[in-house]
């Protein structure tokens, strides 16, 4: 089993990432052997529009998406970790995410997704009470995951939490992590 752990948090040893390394530690425990992308170390443009991919489903930007689509497609599971910015996905995982768009092309348009459909995890961390605060995260998650052909089958939403490391004053969540993580990997 191998998962594949995409932390979109600008601010590494944060919250989400704390969570997400507490989920690939449970993922571990369980016998997966799991790789961790830290999005905000990577030089990944947006999604230009350039519908290259509607050819062949390739991007025709070259950066660091490149090797991260073998990545995507090899993973047994996926999860996704991203603190909430104004009731959406960080932006620095947004570039990822949009240009998966060459993925959506190969699997829609060219009907070329030989890959099964695999499990997928999502952990959001929002530092206000909004009664909608993960409504549009999860839409963007689930569309995410649908085009990668990756059901969301589990999540970890987080509200309340904003300081540095807030969330070791939570060990309950923390725990949680862990468990989605062992979750994924016996899937």
């Amino acid at each position: 089993m191998r998962i594949l752990a995409i932390m979109g948090s600008p601010r590494i040893k944060g919250n989400s990432d704390l969570l997400l390394d507490e989920a690939i530690a449970g993922a571990q425990e369980a016998g997966a052997e799991t790789e961790k992308i830290i999005v905000a170390k990577l030089k990944i443009e947006p999604c230009q529009e350039y519908y290259g991919c509607l050819k062949d489903g390739r991007c025709v930007i070259h950066d660091d998406m490149d090797p991260i689509y073998a990545k995507i497609l090899a993973a047994d599971a996926i999860i996704v970790a991203s603190p909430i910015f104004f009731y959406t996905v960080s932006a620095q995982l947004m570039p990822l995410i949009s240009r998966c768009q060459a993925l959506w092309a190969k699997k829609y348009v060219l009907k070329d997704m030989d890959i099964p459909v695999r499990k997928g995890a999502f952990i959001a961390v929002g530092a206000t009470k909004g009664e909608k605060l993960f409504d549009g995260p999860k839409l963007t998650i689930h569309y995410f995951f649908q085009a990668i052909n990756v059901e969301l089958s589990d999540e970890l939403l987080i509200r309340g939490v904003d300081k540095r490391g807030e969330i070791k004053d939570h060990p309950e969540h923390l725990a949680a992590a862990r468990e989605l993580g062992k979750r994924l990997a016996t899937v």
